[in-house]
């Protein structure tokens, strides 16, 4: 048995009743194909076999990958005819080609390293359209900042950013012991179902995002603060925040989406804002 690697957050689940619940929270996945972020030993991976029509499992270590390609092709060959394992970073995967090939919008399973959930996150955000739902697990307080509401502790970027691309729910919490080797945290899966509101709120997706990443840049300031450090003129934020009917001293953990979306487009309809412009890459620690 390989042993888990603490530089890649290996930290494999070995609770059987959780194994199946997280399959459960996934929905009927008979005929389709199911990627797998991060399979470790098989654990997830070797009961989708059984539900899903294809499962391809991506595993960035090359010796547990090899050992996964081995399992499933010697003594469960019958079990694993349906699972291919690619050896690959999912960060460096391509999950439209993946859904062309698939002749379908893909279902997402995983574990994710918790040294690099907010990439995951958002690689899948930024890939929302050719995938249909997903669950995954994350350490507890980032499931909490993903499906936290306005004016919560933990509502800030990463809530908006998730949610911007499709509703989310928290389904279980599971303690340390659920793993091996234990980490030092508890872990909570959560349901993202992709459904893209840009049109929906009229919105430009780049635009937006760089603008999200204006009013949430310093959580301690107001919204008309961050704005005013973007160098958009104060007659322009007053108006676009009046236009909305946002306080003036209001701060952006406090607005809903819809709320952000209307200030929005307030702002680029004052030509405050431009549209066509590259979003750099999300930090949404």
């Amino acid at each position: 048995m390989v042993p888990p690697k603490s530089k890649l957050g290996q930290n494999f689940l070995r609770d059987e009743q959780a194994i199946r619940r997280i399959i459960a929270g996934l929905g009927d996945c008979s005929g389709r194909s199911v990627i797998e972020i991060g399979p470790g030993r098989g654990a997830i991976t070797r009961e989708l076999s059984s539900k899903a029509g294809r499962v391809v499992a991506l595993e960035v270590d090359p010796i547990l990958a090899a050992q996964l390609s081995s399992h499933f092709s010697g003594s469960d060959a019958a079990v694993g005819s349906n699972i291919t394992i690619e050896t690959v970073d999912v960060l460096a995967f391509d999950f439209e080609a993946a859904s062309r090939a698939a002749g379908e919008k893909l279902i997402v399973v995983g574990n994710l390293p918790y040294y690099i959930t907010s990439p995951i996150l958002t690689k899948l955000a930024n890939s929302a359209d050719c995938l249909d739902r997903a669950v995954l697990m994350v350490q507890r307080e980032v499931a909490d900042r993903v499906t936290a509401k306005p004016s919560s502790r933990d509502y800030g970027l990463l809530s908006v950013m998730v949610q911007m691309h499709g509703p989310v729910e928290a389904l279980f919490t599971l303690p340390p012991s659920a793993f091996s080797p234990p980490p030092e945290v508890h872990s909570t899966v959560f349901r993202w179902r992709f459904a893209p509101r840009w049109d929906e709120l009229g919105l430009d997706r780049d635009s937006f995002l760089n603008f999200l990443r204006r009013v949430f840049a310093l959580k301690r300031k107001t919204l008309a603060n961050n704005l005013r450090a973007a160098e958009i003129p104060a007659n322009v934020i007053s108006n676009a925040l009046a236009h909305s009917g946002i306080d003036a001293k209001a701060r952006a953990e406090e607005l809903a989406l819809e709320t952000l979306a209307s200030l929005w487009r307030a702002l680029q309809k004052s030509g405050a804002i431009s549209l066509g412009e590259t979003a750099p890459p999300l930090d949404t620690k």
